[in-house]
């Protein structure tokens, strides 16, 4: 009978041990910084990543406004005071996600613990937080290019989770997104047929509403928009001298990165970082011979 018992529960094992996560290292939040949370049918689970590069805070020009803000928002959160959620917007490019890596160094050794999920993982939040929420850490919770199609319905769990949850998340657990869309949703012009003029005010119909309550439940909006040319070519700079030095920056470099950009269509911060890798790569291996 021992037996029998033993070999269903091998075979039951059998069949269900593709439901399980994959064995990975556990996160200790006194020497990890950073984790992805990865969802399975049981729920999900933390795998520890190192910092993806040694960015900072000064290495991000020309978004100044932005970076006092978040700054300010998270020093106020790690020290228990009251913060909000921040939700980053605005064109591709501009250096969102670059502030939530450039926050993470700058902050690490003050408390700030980072945690990434996926869009397609929203829908597991809820248990993530809750494993958080005992923890003695406090965690930002970042879903990167986020946004949702009109019939899609995972950002209800981060809706809910934003405010309309009873209990809504726990004190040490702040949510951070970075988005291309302001509403997060797309919009469309029969989204206005709905709106309404009583009186003096406009009355937006209810598929505006929807797509507005979501964002609106961030209270901290920062947006990011294109550089001009004077900001971009200052940040050209930066990065050439960073990944080379002064001599690396001069007439020449300045006219190819206005080349560049319109050859790009558009100056950001990504658009001056990939000038300065191809210039100094192709200075550096013209003279290497």
């Amino acid at each position: 009978m021992d037996a029998e018992l033993s070999s269903r529960l091998m075979r039951l094992l059998d069949h269900i041990e593709h439901w399980l996560p994959p064995p990975s290292e556990p996160v200790d939040w006194n020497t990890h910084v950073a984790a992805l949370w990865q969802r399975h049918p049981l729920g999900g689970h933390l795998v520890p990543v190192p910092p993806r590069d040694a960015m900072t805070l000064d290495d991000l020009l020309g978004i100044e406004r932005q970076k006092l803000a978040l700054m300010d928002n998270t020093r106020a959160f790690l020290r228990g005071l009251p913060a909000n959620h921040a939700l980053l917007w605005g064109s591709r490019g501009s250096g969102k996600s670059s502030m939530v890596r450039a926050l993470l160094n700058s902050l690490a050794s003050e408390g700030l613990r980072l945690v990434q999920v996926d869009r397609q993982d929203l829908s597991s939040l809820t248990q993530l937080v809750e494993q958080l929420r005992h923890e003695p850490h406090r965690f930002v919770v970042y879903c990167d290019d986020l946004s949702f199609e009109g019939n899609d319905d995972a950002y209800k769990a981060l809706k809910s989770l934003l405010d309309g949850a009873l209990t809504g998340p726990p004190e040490n657990v702040l949510l951070y997104a970075t988005s291309n869309r302001r509403h997060l949703l797309p919009e469309s012009m029969d989204d206005n047929s709905g709106s309404r003029l009583v009186g003096e005010e406009l009355h937006h119909g209810d598929a505006v509403e929807e797509k507005i309550s979501l964002s609106d439940r961030f209270g901290l909006w920062l947006g990011f928009h294109p550089f001009n040319q004077e900001t971009y070519l200052e940040v050209c700079q930066h990065w050439v001298m960073q990944l080379g030095d002064e001599r690396d920056w001069d007439a020449a470099a300045r006219a190819e990165a206005v080349r560049y950009a319109t050859l790009r269509g558009g100056r950001s911060g990504r658009t001056a970082w990939q000038f300065a890798n191809q210039w100094l790569g192709r200075k550096r291996l013209a003279e290497s011979g």
